[in-house]
């Protein structure tokens, strides 16, 4: 309803914060250009033909490439030797929009550092809570909490539940660790609006969507809280604070 609402406005472009709400739109029209930000899977959520050339009338940025998974494994690996099976905190019903682009690549990581996955669903908090606590049974896990609005939005309670089972957890963007999260690895958000910026000033300068290729993110953040990693009896190797683009004390 929001989208017939917006695009009966007839703006000369409309800015999309998901692929669900680039999905939303495009199902409105097929006239009015829209730059999406942010984008886990443009192609796979049906949004553009190709990320070289879209095809239609989306355009926008990547919120990750898709091999980061393998990097977030690695950190939790290094951080924690012992680790041995991580669990992969995601909402069934918006799979497709929150690890599906990440899930090929991040099994055969996992593979090669010897860890075993665990797709843990959680549609909303008591789900959330039940997975952890039945994944945190067994000895030597870890945590990964891809990008996704149902983790956003239990942020704090899952948060809670890594430090209670004492789990040491990796996310996608800083606002997790300076929130009580361990440590994250993702692309700078502010780079990405910048590049969607830029795109909106080329369609209204009269570029075509099709013409823009989808843009892949240049910069990437780590971030660590060694409070947190002290709460959990971690110590965290010089490799990660070298690399650290920030560290929470």
């Amino acid at each position: 309803m929001l989208a017939k609402d917006l695009v009966a406005l007839k703006p000369e472009v409309i800015v999309a914060p998901s692929d669900t709400v680039a999905a939303a739109l495009q199902r409105e029209t097929r006239a009015i250009p829209i730059v999406f930000v942010g984008s886990i899977d443009p192609v796979g959520a049906g949004l553009v033909a190709s990320l070289a050339r879209p095809g239609g009338n989306l355009t926008g940025t990547l919120l990750n490439e898709e091999g980061i998974a393998g990097k977030w494994l690695a950190m939790l690996k290094e951080m924690a030797p012992q680790l041995a099976r991580v669990a992969v905190l995601f909402n069934p019903k918006m799979y497709h929009d929150e690890f599906a682009a990440y899930r090929q690549t991040a099994e055969a990581d996992a593979h090669s550092l010897g860890i075993q996955l665990v797709l843990s669903p959680g549609e909303n908090a008591t789900d959330i809570e039940r997975s952890i606590a039945s994944f945190a049974q067994a000895p030597n896990g870890g945590l990964l909490v891809p990008p996704g609005l149902t983790a956003v939005l239990h942020r704090d309670l899952i948060i809670g539940l890594a430090a209670r089972h004492r789990l040491p957890a990796v996310y996608q963007a800083r606002f997790w660790v300076a929130a009580g999260g361990l440590m994250s690895y993702g692309a700078d958000r502010v780079t990405a609006h910048r590049q969607a910026a830029y795109y909106i000033d080329r369609i209204l300068r009269g570029v075509a969507p099709a013409e823009l290729p989808v843009q892949a993110p240049t910069r990437y953040d780590t971030t660590l809280n060694l409070k947190t990693a002290k709460a959990l009896g971690l110590t965290v190797p010089p490799g990660l604070l070298v690399a650290a683009d920030e560290v929470i004390e």
